[in-house]
Order: C-alpha cells, then structure tokens, then sequence
C-alpha cells in the first residue's frame, strides 16, 4: 500500500488509506466472535445541508480514537453510524423549494457520509441506519404500538402557540414577545388534540435509576430537576359554598398552613368557572385571556410582575377554620401538583410579593430554632429556612420536620389530607403537525365499530379505549396490525399544515378517509365502495406524526442487527452486545433526548424486549469549539471554521490531533487557527524522523533487535506508552498527544531506534492519526492493518532509571552532587566527583584522608 516518497504527501497518503479501508470493510464489527466485545456509539447526527462542522469533527474524533484503540487491545468493537434524519429544517425546506423532503434527505446523507470518510473515522458504514427508512421505522412505529397496548399513549387536548401565517405550531422557543421567532408574526394559543406518552408512569424508576449511572453529575442533577421529585401533602380546603365541595392542593409544607393567608387558582383551572362571582367574571375573563397568551416560561419567571384577580369566593382552612379568599393567579400552572396553591406569603418569595402588591396578611408560623422568643432579631421575612413552628396551636414549637409529619397524619385522620409524592415531570407531548416524520399508526372509529373490531379478535389494544371527542361524537382509537407496518408517509400536493392545525397529511384525503379493515390492516380510499368481503370499517387514519425524538430513542439498539425483519433486533444480538459501553454528544441532551430513550428503554425492559433496564451506563459529553472570538461559532457572527477547508490544507490527521489537543475533552475551547500549524509540525517531525531523503527507511531505524538503541530512548517509549494508554482510558486525550510530542523530540536526535520500537511508537499515534500511522506501518515493515496489532504494553523495569544522583560532602558539608549508575563502586563515586567542577575545587591542593560511601545516598569526603 504505502508509496516510497520522501514528502510527508497528507493528500494522497489519506486519500489511499480512506480507499482501502472502504474496499475491505476495514472496520465492520463481527457478529459472533470469541473476542470480547466493546460498543462505542456517538450521539447521531442530523443530516442538516450545512454538513459537517468542527463540534462534529470532534465528537467523532473522540469516539474514533477511543474504537481505535479498542481493536487494537483486541476487542471486536461495534462503532456504528446513522442518521436522524426526521425533523422540522428539511420539512421547511421543503415548503420553500417545494422538493420533497425524502430527495433533500437523500442528498445530505450522502454529502455528510463522504465527509465522515474523509475525516477517517473507522465507522462500520454496513450497519448504517437511517430514522426515514420504512425498514427502521417500522419498529419505531412497533414500539409506540407496545406503549399504546400498554396504556401508555392517550390523547388530550394541549394548548399550543399557533402562528395563523405560518399555519405552525411553534415550540416556546420559537415565540418572542408574542410573535413568532421567523417572520414576526402574531401567535395564539390554540388548544390542539394531542397524542401524549405516559412518561409519568416511570417518573419514580426514572429518578431512582440514575444513582447507578457513570455520567457527568451536572447531567444527573439536570435529570433529577426536570423529574422534580417532591414529598408533601394533598390538602381538602373545604369551600364556603359547600354545594362546590373541595378545592384541594399540593404542598411540599403542610407545616406551614397556619400561615396559609390566601389561595390561588391556575387561571385553566376547571373550578375557576364556577368560583368566579358575578361582580369578578368580567375581570377575571380578561385575566384569563391575557394568562392564555404567555407561556410557561413567562408566567413562572421569577423576575416578572406578579398580577392576578380576586375570584369573589373563600377556602376554609382546615386547620384552623379560618376563610382565605380565592385568588386567579397566573404563576400557578395548570400542568404542576393540583392547578392550586395555599399561598404563606411569609415563607415563600413569590406569595410574598403578591401579597404585599394586593395587600394580603403575612403571618410567621416558622422562625430559626436558635431564635431568642423575646421578639428580637426575628428574621426577615420571606424567610425559607429551617425552624421551628410559632402561631400554630398546639403545634408551636415543633421542628417544622416533625411538624410536616404530626400535621399530615392529623389532617388524613380527619380525611382532609394526605401524604403525596408529586413529580415536576409531565406526560411528553409525542404527536407534531408536521409531514416529515414517523406515521402514527392508528385509525379513528366510531363505537359500533371499535366493538366490531374487538369482536373479530383485535386484541392490542388498552383496557380502557383511547379517545376524543370531536363534532358531539365519540372517536376510538384502533391500532394498524403489527403485520402491516410500516405505515408509510402518503405523497402530498403540498407540505404546508392546514388551516385547522392539522399536519400536511390531512390534504391526503385518499389516504386520511379509509375503508378499514382492522385485522388485516388493508385500507383503500373511502371514496370506494365498501368491499364486499370481510370486516371493513369506516375510518380515518391519524393525521399527526411522531417528533424528531421518536427514532433517536431506540437507534442503538437497532445497530446490534440492522436488518432485522422480525424484531427490534434478534435477542441474540442484544444478548451480545447489550447497550453502549460507551455514549458521547453533548450537553444540550442532558434531559430530553436522555430522558425519552431512559423511558423507551424501560418500557422495552418490561416487555421483555431487551435484557437490561438502563441504555446508556457511562456517558461522556464533549466541550464546545468557539470561535477565535469565544463566541459560539455561527455564520452570522462571521467565526465559523470549515473542517473541508483545513483538510484540505492540512489533512485530516492535523486536523484530529488539533481538536484532540486544543485542551480537556470536556472543556470549552476557542478555536485558534494559528495553533494547527504548530502540530502539522508535530506530524512533519514524526515523517522525517523515520523517512529519509530518499522515500525510504531513515538510517537510524534499525532492523536488528540488538541495535544499541539509546537507553534514554527505550525509557522514554515505555513512559510513552504507559501514559498514552492510560489518557486514551481516562479520555485524557491532550496530555497523550503532549507526551507523544516529547517522544517525536527525542526521536529526531536519536542516532539510533530498533524498528520494534518505532512500529510500537507508531501504534501509539495511529488512533489520533490513522492514516500517517497506516502508512509509516506499512514502510516499517510490519504485516497487516496497524489496528490488527497488539497494543503495545510498557515494561515496568524499563521505566526504572539506571542512574541515581549522589550527595558529595567533603569534610561533612555538602559540595555538590553527581549521577552515576545505581551499581557504582566506591572508586567510581570517587573518580567522578574528583572531575566534577563545583566539587573538585574544595579538594584541590588536599589530601584525601577517609571516604564514606553510602549507595544511593551519600559520598562525604574527609580531607586535610
């Protein structure tokens, strides 16, 4: 393979080497093999026209190294690839250029493959997936089937920002001061029918988990905040109109409800209707109108101006009988605990801000427990801190702990309260109205004919029947047998969403309105006629589409059997390979796309699909490339770095080894231009030091295994490898590539190197720089592909200095020192402290009387 020019050629060196690595399948993982096994698996990307950028790069580096070096321990390692190629950009591509979204999908993939290849990355291409492909989401499709059975999936309605221009539903994100993000355009919320995962099943499995999980704890802590665990009470507030019954709240403090000085009510809540006097209906309409414009993230912000209206009605509180007025506030949520609060503006910030804005009482029911009594100090309030209770009855002076309990079990004995574990987590709003995604596979039935299904033997179906109403009637939801997936997407005449909110898919009315037959899961257009034969239902196929998380959930396990016709993938392949031993992307997924996959893969677990119930045990998230600026790099901000350019430039191997040694993995890091030419030397220094003038083998790498290779250099290779093996372990990849450096330094002067000790510095580097690697390999005359080599192992006694330094006193103070080798005579420490300068002239003139020799410690001289 290699050709003998003198030149270190980047170009053509990587070019060659990317070619035959293509031709034989270089890096295809074995599906049965004695060897043990290591699956390494990146976040995977999503095919965007922009193409590979330098966060990319570096993400792929990391994980290609690290598959590298896992061969060549060897391991059959399963590094895989694949596309998450559903998603919003291409969909809005599409509606400007009018191509379908499948062509610009197609043309991105291949475009971002090529630069894959190009940055030589060992990806075992045969085991490709792509979330757009029918063959994979078939199973995306089975899988929500299984949630669907399983009474995991219902629908609801769920307000959403719609843009009328647009005609989107927007994410929060993409809402500015009430107008769309693109274009400017005026929003409203508009209740949509939603399909909704019961994510919240799993909350308490979810939070538990993660305890045994070896990823970053900033990400676990993310996780645990977003599942949002917390202990307290439901609490009945019996109502002054007892014809109303209840109005009933969480409360992490059940301690506190003698302080309780008003309540508050989400203004979504179903009790504001018939709570809300005739005197306050007109306020508290506008109110509400006003609340249904803001999102959740405005409304709970902290900062904002507190606002809300008085409703007209009174709670009782059930602790003291005493009447709280009911409050319509919009930062209650709907979505948390019950949609109502008891307020204690005394030991909560935001109640103690409305309460002052409305001029609602505050009373202290808890002060810190090394507080006086006298009435002196008292603590400014809203105080949150730990204390003991003051003004509640016969419960002051308790620790608020012990309080929380007796107040809880008093109030359950009276059957007003009860202990609740609430979680901040909600149910995932699973369904887009979009084209370009996963068919939901479901059609719509009446009653009569959702029982005839049952009746002709449909089993897959919840005990309790997924519904909604709509135009005064009762749809029901019946699932598209597992035989007849996948259910493709229809062709449209346009990709733009309906006038209603409905995704594209409704202007396929062929497709949407079907004769339906719910066994065999055949359908034709219900502008047909009825077939004769058989069970066929009037029906109309589910119009919404799974969102972009749906595929990205299960894809790893996809990868162990890629082209699986009867499952997931089969059970023996899961059985080998299991999950990621591995699992490296970015930050920004350290809830969502890490949560959803968790739930998936719990639910899989359950069902007996696969044998573990974590997907990902050791997780590693990558720094973010700035800009020369420090900024984020964007086109807009004029700071972007393009990996076609510098490969072009310097080569692929420049570039990996720069990225992998800009600093931590970890870390943030600007990029610096000016810092790449600095290691394209390192490689220039690394050729030269072992090609010579003519193409050739440098002269000093010799062939025999007696060569009298230096001993500074044997030690120094053995320190090599000892490091470089224990950073590309600990992902330490900077300081592998610095102590590489320092070996390069000493290679270049050495007059001398046994060809077995370059082949083995040669392994070393061959993970970060794999094509010069490949080719210095082969030019040094070892057989087969370097990553089929055993990994180099360093030798603990070469690592052990042959020479020891020496205290030198003469007539008992210290003089100097010497070095000497550790087997030295007592002549020989002599002699050479006699020539060593500094020393040598406290003798000079004198005799030497007495030498005291101690090995490795000491050498005093006695003169006179």
């Amino acid at each position: 393979m290699a050709t003998h020019s003198k030149d270190y050629d980047f170009s053509s060196i990587e070019s060659r080497w990317q070619t035959h690595w293509a031709e034989n399948q270089a890096f295809a993982a074995e599906t049965a093999s004695p060897k043990p096994k290591y699956y390494l698996l990146d976040m995977f990307p999503y095919p965007s026209g922009a193409g590979l950028h330098l966060g990319h790069c570096e993400n792929y580096t990391i994980t290609d190294v690290t598959a590298r070096y896992h061969r060549a321990k060897g391991e059959n390692v399963l590094y895989p690839i694949g596309w998450d190629a559903f998603g919003l950009p291409t969909e809005n591509y599409a509606v400007k250029t009018g191509r379908h979204p499948a062509d610009v999908t197609r043309e991105n993939i291949a475009a971002f493959r090529e630069q894959l290849k190009k940055l030589g990355v060992s990806y075992d291409f045969s085991r490709e997936v792509n979330t757009t492909d029918p063959d994979y989401f078939r199973w995306t499709q089975w899988i929500f089937l299984e949630l669907f059975r399983r009474g995991l999936a219902y629908v609801d309605e769920r307000p959403v920002w719609w843009c009328p221009e647009l005609k989107a539903v927007l994410a929060n994100e993409e809402v500015v001061d009430g107008k769309s993000e693109v274009g400017g355009h005026p929003v409203e919320r508009r209740a949509l029918r939603q399909w909704v995962l019961r994510i919240t099943a799993y909350a308490e499995r979810l939070l538990q988990d993660l305890k045994d999980l070896d990823w970053p704890e900033s990400t676990k802590r993310m996780q645990e905040a977003w599942i949002g665990r917390s202990d307290g009470a439901e609490i009945k507030f019996s109502l002054e109109d007892s014809n109303l019954g209840d109005l009933t709240v969480f409360t992490t403090r059940p301690d506190t409800l003698f302080g309780a000085t008003y309540m508050v009510m989400a203004p979504e809540h179903p009790l504001v209707e018939k709570l809300t006097k005739a005197e306050q209906r007109a306020e508290v309409e506008s109110y509400r109108k006003q609340a249904a414009a803001k999102s959740d993230l405005e409304r709970t912000d902290l900062a904002k101006d507190k606002s809300g209206v008085f409703s007209g009605s009174f709670a009782i509180n059930p602790v003291n009988g005493q009447k709280l007025p009911i409050w319509v506030a919009d930062y209650v949520l709907m979505g948390y605990g019950t949609g109502a609060i008891m307020a204690v503006p005394a030991h909560d910030e935001r109640d103690y801000e409305f309460a002052q804005k409305f001029d609602i009482p505050i009373v202290q029911v808890i002060e810190p427990s090394d507080h006086s009594g006298n009435g002196e100090g008292r603590p400014q309030l809203p105080y949150i801190g730990e204390g003991n209770l003051i003004h509640s009855d016969g419960y002051s002076g308790l620790p608020w702990r012990e309080a929380k309990r007796q107040i809880t079990t008093d109030l359950a004995a009276k059957q007003r309260g009860n202990a609740t574990i609430n979680f901040k987590l909600r149910d995932w709003l699973f369904s887009r109205q979009r084209y370009w995604g996963e068919p939901i596979p479901i059609v719509w039935v009446n009653r009569e004919a959702y029982e005839s299904a049952l009746a002709a033997g449909v089993t897959d179906v919840p005990k309790e029947p997924v519904t909604f109403e709509a135009d005064g009637k009762t749809h029901y939801a019946l699932p598209v047998p597992v035989s007849a997936l996948p259910l493709g997407l229809p062709e449209v005449a346009s990709f733009q969403p309906s006038d209603s909110g409905e995704s594209p898919l409704a202007h396929a009315t062929d497709w949407v309105e079907v004769w339906y037959n719910p066994v065999s899961g055949q359908a034709v257009s219900a502008t047909d006629a009825q077939p004769d034969s058989g069970l066929w239902l009037r029906g109309r196929r589910e119009t919404n589409t799974m969102p972009q998380w749906a595929g990205s959930c299960w894809y790893y396990l996809r990868y162990t059997d890629p082209t699986s016709s009867e499952a997931v993938a089969g059970s023996e392949a899961l059985a080998y390979w299991g999950t990621p031993d591995l699992y490296v992307g970015g930050a920004e997924h350290a809830v969502l796309h890490l949560l959803y996959a968790r739930f998936w893969h719990k639910v899989l677990f359950d069902a007996g699909v696969v044998p573990t119930d974590e997907p990902f045990r050791r997780l590693f998230h990558q720094g973010i490339i700035l800009g020369e600026d420090g900024e984020k790099m964007s086109k807009s901000r004029g700071n972007v770095a393009n990996p076609d350019t510098i490969i072009e430039s310097h080569g692929a191997d420049t570039l990996r080894l720069y990225l992998m040694f800009l600093g931590p993995l970890e870390a943030m890091k600007p990029w610096n231009p000016r810092g790449i030419e600095g290691v394209h030397r390192f490689l220039q220094k690394v050729w030269r030091a072992l090609v010579g003038e003519d193409g050739e083998l440098h002269e000093r790498v010799s062939s025999a295994e007696d060569a009298s290779e230096a001993a500074e250099i044997t030690r120094a290779l053995h320190e090599t490898i000892k490091k470089v093996t224990e950073d590309i372990e600990g992902l330490r990849f900077n300081t592998a590539i610095s102590q590489m450096m320092i070996f390069a330094n000493a290679l270049a002067k050495a007059p001398v190197i046994r060809r077995s000790s370059a082949q083995a510095f040669v392994q070393l580097l061959a993970p970060f720089a794999p094509h010069i690697g490949e080719e210095l390999w082969q030019r040094l005359g070892a057989d087969g592909m370097i990553q089929d080599a055993a990994w180099p192992e360093f030798d603990p006694k070469q690592l052990e200095s042959q020479t020891q330094k020496l205290v030198v006193q003469v007539n008992g103070k210290r003089r100097g020192e010497i070095e000497l080798q550790k087997d030295a005579s007592e002549g020989d420490a002599l002699t050479l402290a006699q020539k060593e300068g500094g020393i040598a002239n406290h003798l000079e003139g004198k005799t030497v009387r007495r030498v005291i020799y101690v090995p490795g410690r000491i050498l005093n001289i006695v003169v006179a």
